[in-house]
Parts: C-alpha cells; structure tokens; sequence
C-alpha cells in the first residue's frame, strides 16, 4: 500500500523556511470561520500550547500537550490538508489522545469503505504508521485477536478499535486510509466497540456534525492509559487496554461555543440502546478523570464558560 509522506516532516521542511501556509481549503476555511485560529495573542490565554516550534498546537482541537515521552504527530493528505493528529507515548507504546475537526470541506463522502474488500492485497487497510517505531506499535494481525478480555471466554477477543473512526475520514480514500494505521487503533472488545462507543461515533459524525449546527466541531478521543486504576488490562505483548474511553467536543457556530464530554467503560455488555445522556460529562470533569486538559487553546474567559457548563446546560445545548 501507498504511505504518504509524514506530514511533520513536511511541516518541518516548510518551518524551517519561515513560512507556513495551510495545505488546501479544508485548513483555509478553518481559519476564516474561526477568529481564534489560529490562537489570537490578544486573547488573554494562561495555558495554551507553545507553538513556537509546532504552529499546528494552536489549532483548537489540540489539547494542552504533555511532553516528556511524548511526542505529537500529525497526518495529513494532499487534497484534505491536515487529517488528524495523535499524542504517542513512546514509553507507554500508546496513544494518549487522538484530535481532529470536522467542516464543510471534510464532511463530504468521496470514497466508500466496501472498497477495500477488493484490493489486491486482499481488503485488509490496516498498516503500521510510518512516523512512529514499529516496535512501539502493536502487530498488524493478531495481537488485539489473540488477546481476551479478563473473563470474558474465547469469543471475548479484542478488536481494533478506531479512535478516529474510519467512517469519519470517507473524503478521501487518502484521508481513509491514514486511519487505519495501528497507532489509531486501541483494543476494544467488539460488545463495545460495534455498541455504545459505534453510537456516541454516529451521533458526532451524524447527528452534531451538520452545517446547519456548526461551522466547525472539534473533537478529542482517546482511552485511558496513565493511571493505573484506569487500565483494564494488557494485551500478549503487553499493550494497554483502556479501563474508560472517553470524548471530549468543542462545537463552534458563528461567535458562540459550546463543549460537552463523554466517559464511558470499557464493559463486554452490549449497551447500544443507552441513551447517550447518562454518559455525558463536563469537560472540568472529564479533566479530572483523565488529567488532559482540552480545548487549552481557546481564550480563558470562553475555556472558562464552556468547559464549566452544567450537565442540564449541556443536555439542553446539544438537544439531549
């Protein structure tokens, strides 16, 4: 399969020279809709990302980057620009957030995934991520099938859980085929990945991703992987199995803003049919849990508003 260039390296090219320049009308018309992207300096901002070396961290999908072990990395197309990014944890061997946005541009479908069922090389898309060791990344095949969730008996095996979800990325077969790389990928048992967490998908790309709802929505996604408590268990080679996932959205219209979170355990139980509702969070909260801090980059007095909003505020907000 085709790998594109690594999109930092490009951007790391592009820097150098001084200049940055968004790569198509996806990211032009991001910054059009939106006057805080990227960050305005006049904005009065105390824990913002520093973009000096990375201009992308200003963008508002980001959330406050950790470091250390760290280190953030961005794909990207020729077509669509930026596609998503993801914070890897090289000690960890895991993702600890993955970000993205959704807009006019990257909303539309221009490939269909049925598509891969008849590729020469036999349907499978899933592929190592080229800018990211492979000895840090789990195995291709047969590391999420071959490990079980605890209890759960043979049939309990793990899938390879998108955190960009395919099905978020049809706008190009490009776009689609960088979220098939296994650092996107986290182990879910399928009573969970094809149950509430395919539901919570459906309703951001379908139900709060409309252009009569918004210019841009941001969103987080991501399993726990820092504190222990928070970890389920280990794959056979010793990958993290998230205990909780969670969401973390940042809806834009016009001038206003509005947040909301979701948490939700990792269970081998089928709760499809949940209402949504019992699962949301504010993101004050979902900080707490998780210790990330989202939305870093908006300016204090609306990080404030939004990320503090009530449970009934934002059941009302976002028509739950």
């Amino acid at each position: 399969m085709k790998l594109n260039i690594p999109f930092r390296q490009l951007f790391i090219a592009i820097a150098a020279a001084g200049v940055f320049t968004a790569c198509d009308d996806a990211e032009s018309n991001l910054s059009r809709l939106d006057p805080n992207f990227p960050q305005q300096a006049s904005s009065a901002n105390n824990n913002k990302n520093d973009d000096k070396v990375n201009p992308l961290l200003s963008q508002l999908q980001f959330p406050k980057v950790r470091g250390g072990s760290s280190e953030v990395i961005s794909h990207s197309t020729s077509a669509l620009g930026l596609n998503y990014s993801i914070e890897w944890d090289h000690t960890l061997r895991a993702q600890r957030w993955t970000c993205f946005y959704f807009n006019a541009s990257n909303s539309v479908q221009k490939w269909n995934r049925s598509n891969w069922k008849n590729t020469t090389w036999g349907g499978d898309p899933f592929q190592l991520d080229p800018d990211v060791p492979a000895n840090e990344q789990p195995p291709v095949k047969g590391e999420f099938s071959g490990s079980y969730y605890p209890g759960g008996g043979y049939n309990s095996y793990y899938n390879r859980g998108h955190i960009c979800a395919s099905q978020d990325r049809v706008c190009s077969k490009e776009a689609n085929e960088q979220t098939f790389y296994m650092t996107n990928m986290m182990p879910q048992v399928y009573a969970f990945n094809g149950g509430i967490w395919e539901q919570m998908e459906i309703a951001v790309r379908d139900r709060w991703n409309k252009s009569n709802f918004r210019d841009v929505l941001y969103v987080v996604k991501g399993g726990t992987i820092d504190k222990p408590n928070q970890i389920l268990d280990h794959t056979k080679s010793g990958f993290i199995v998230p205990r909780y996932f969670f969401m973390a959205l940042l809806c834009k219209n016009g001038n206003s803003y509005k947040a909301m979170g979701f948490w939700v355990e990792h269970l081998n139980e089928d709760h499809s049919k949940d209402a949504l509702s019992q699962y949301v969070v504010s993101i004050d909260y979902l900080e707490e849990l998780t210790g990330i801090d989202f939305f870093c980059n908006l300016p204090d007095d609306i990080e404030k508003e939004v990320e503090g909003a009530s449970k009934s505020q934002i059941l009302k907000d976002w028509n739950l």
